[in-house]
C-alpha cells in the first residue's frame, strides 16, 4: 500500500496521532529531505526502524520505477515531505499514478495544509478557490501567467519565494491593478508566523520596508464581474480612439486592458463581436435582388 501523510507546517504539535503511529510502524519511507524528517521525529518524540529513501523534486522521476517494485513487492510504503501534504507543490503525485496504475492501493493520512490555512487566514472569500502552486521564477513568464488569471473569479492561492515576493507583486500590479485585495501568510504555525492584509500596493509597501523571510503563501480575490460595466462596443470605440493617436492595434487592445483590468482576450472579443453585429446589420439594411 502507497501512504501519503502531512506533516506539519512548523508546529509539531498539529501532527496526528496517525502520523506519528505511521512512522514508528513502518518499514519503508520516502522522505523529502532525510535531515529534516529526522528533526521532526525527534521533534514528536518517536523513533523508526524505517529504511528512508531520498524522494525530492530533483530525483523523483528516477525514483519511481524503484518504488514501485518495492510496492509492487507487496511491501507498504509511506511518503512525506518537509511540511504539508505529499504530492501538492511536493513530490508524491507521480507515484500515486504509477500506483495506481500497478492496482496498488493508496491511502491518506489527512493533515495540514498551507493552502487552506492561508485561505481561512485572508479573509477572502472561500467557497470557491484555485490553487496555482508556485508563480514563474521570471518577470515574463509570471506576467504572463498574471494574465491567464486576470479574469479567474475564484479566490487563487499560490506559493512565492521570499526573494522574489517584491517582484511578484510589482508584476501582479501591472496586470491586476494596484487595489487588488489581497493576503501574504508568512511561516505558517511558526513563531514568527505574520499575515498581512490589504490591497496589492499596500503588500508592495509592506515588501518593500523589510527583509521578507520564511516560507509564502499569496493569497487573491478572485475577478468581480460586477465592478467592471462596460457595454458592448465600448472597449472598440477605446481602442480606436488610441490607435487614432498613433499606437498599434495590438499596443492599443493592451491599454485598454490595462486601463480595464481585464484580459485582453476580453478587448479582442469584444472588438470582434462589434465587428460581426456591425457586418450583420449592414446586411440586413441592403436591398434584395429581385
Amino acid at each position: 500500500m502507497l501512504i501519503l501523510a502531512a506533516t506539519p507546517l512548523g508546529n509539531p504539535l498539529d501532527a496526528s496521532q496517525s502520523l506519528k503511529d505511521a512512522i514508528v510502524m513502518a518499514k519503508f519511507i520516502a522522505a523529502e529531505d532525510s535531515r529534516k524528517f529526522s528533526r521532526l521525529c525527534s521533534d514528536l518524540g518517536i523513533s523508526h526502524n524505517a529504511k528512508v529513501i531520498s524522494f525530492f523534486e530533483g530525483n523523483e522521476s528516477d525514483r519511481i520505477g524503484e518504488l514501485s517494485e518495492l510496492l509492487k513487492s507487496g511491501e507498504d510504503l509511506l511518503v512525506v515531505t518537509d511540511a504539508g501534504m505529499p504530492g501538492v507543490s511536493d513530490p508524491g503525485y507521480r507515484l500515486v499514478r504509477a500506483a495506481i496504475n500497478n492496482e496498488i492501493a493508496v491511502k491518506v493520512l489527512p493533515g495540514p495544509s498551507a493552502v487552506t490555512t492561508a485561505l481561512l487566514l485572508s479573509g477572502l472569500p472561500t467557497d470557491r478557490f484555485v490553487f496555482e502552486g508556485f508563480a514563474p521564477r521570471s518577470s515574463g513568464a509570471r506576467t504572463s501567467w498574471f494574465e491567464d488569471l486576470m479574469e479567474e473569479e475564484r479566490t487563487i492561492i499560490y506559493f512565492e519565494a521570499p526573494h522574489r515576493i517584491e517582484e511578484s507583486l510589482s508584476d501582479a500590479i501591472k496586470v491586476l491593478g494596484a487595489n487588488r485585495q489581497a493576503a501574504i501568510c508568512r511561516e505558517l504555525t511558526k513563531t514568527y508566523e505574520e499575515v498581512v492584509r490589504g490591497t496589492l500596493a499596500e503588500l508592495l509597501d509592506w515588501a518593500k520596508s523589510k527583509e521578507v523571510l520564511g516560507e509564502i503563501t499569496v493569497v487573491l480575490s478572485g475577478f468581480s464581474a460586477e465592478k467592471i460595466n462596460i457595454e458592448s462596443g465600448d472597449l472598440v470605440r477605446q481602442v480606436l480612439q488610441i490607435e487614432a493617436a498613433g499606437l498599434s492595434r495590438k499596443d492599443a487592445i493592451a491599454e485598454v486592458a490595462k486601463e480595464n483590468q481585464i484580459a485582453k482576450r476580453t478587448v479582442f472579443k469584444d472588438r470582434k463581436s462589434t465587428r460581426l453585429n456591425s457586418s450583420h446589420s449592414q446586411q440586413s439594411r441592403m436591398p434584395s435582388s429581385a
